[in-house]
């Protein structure tokens, strides 16, 4: 069931890896999705995560999102959120993962 719960794409734009999620990151689909990102992310320099048709985001997808975002500290690679909504935004507000990785309202803004 978890396969029907996510879905993921991959494109570039301005540079940037744009790694897009739709569904849900929870407890069920966050190992999945955790796999996927860092595949993705071994083989760019800049990758920033296209939220904008994610409709959920719990706890376990906040570990996904920090264990990205400690990997590109570590590696010196760029990474970003980008176009959050909804529950969503809220989460991340609540969160505080701005204090962590910039968050951008839109893939346009990407520098």
């Amino acid at each position: 069931m978890a396969e029907n719960m996510i879905a993921f794409q991959t494109e570039e734009k301005n540079g940037w890896t744009l790694w897009a999620v739709r569904g849900r990151l929870d407890r069920m689909t966050a190992q999945e999705a955790g796999e996927k990102a860092e595949a993705v992310f071994a083989a760019t320099k800049k990758m920033a995560v296209d939220m904008s048709g994610l409709e959920y985001l719990s706890s376990a997808g906040i570990r996904v999102l920090l264990r990205l975002t400690k990997l590109a500290k570590a590696e010196g690679k760029e990474f970003a959120l980008v176009a959050p909504t909804g529950m969503v935004k809220i989460v991340l507000a609540e969160s505080r993962m701005d204090m962590f990785v910039t968050i951008y309202e839109s893939a346009d803004e990407l520098p």
